[in-house]
């Protein structure tokens, strides 16, 4: 039987992460209260961030900075658009 969330990215019950996606206790949090479906959208929007900003996971201050849009993309105001960025998948008519 397949765990679930109530997911706070997707706001209803859906399919749970097998595993803490970050560590301490932020990867316990995101483990507990973030579906899959909702860790990929991060992940989708972290992969806009890092384009568009010309972000390096190595440098330091790159991955704080992803950390904090991290958690509020997942458990605050959704953190940051990129400025300019336009939504390929967007209706264009």
């Amino acid at each position: 039987m397949t765990q679930t969330v109530n997911c706070v990215v997707l706001l209803k019950e859906a399919e749970a992460l097998d595993r803490a996606p970050w560590p301490g206790a932020l990867g316990e949090r995101i483990l507990k209260e973030v579906s899959r479906e909702g860790w990929q959208r991060w992940l989708a929007q972290q992969t806009i961030l890092m384009n568009e900003q010309r972000l390096s996971p190595i440098n330091p201050d790159h991955r704080a900075y992803l950390e904090s849009e991290m958690e509020a993309f997942l458990f605050g105001d959704g953190g940051e658009t990129p400025a300019g960025w336009i939504d390929p998948n967007a209706d264009k008519s």
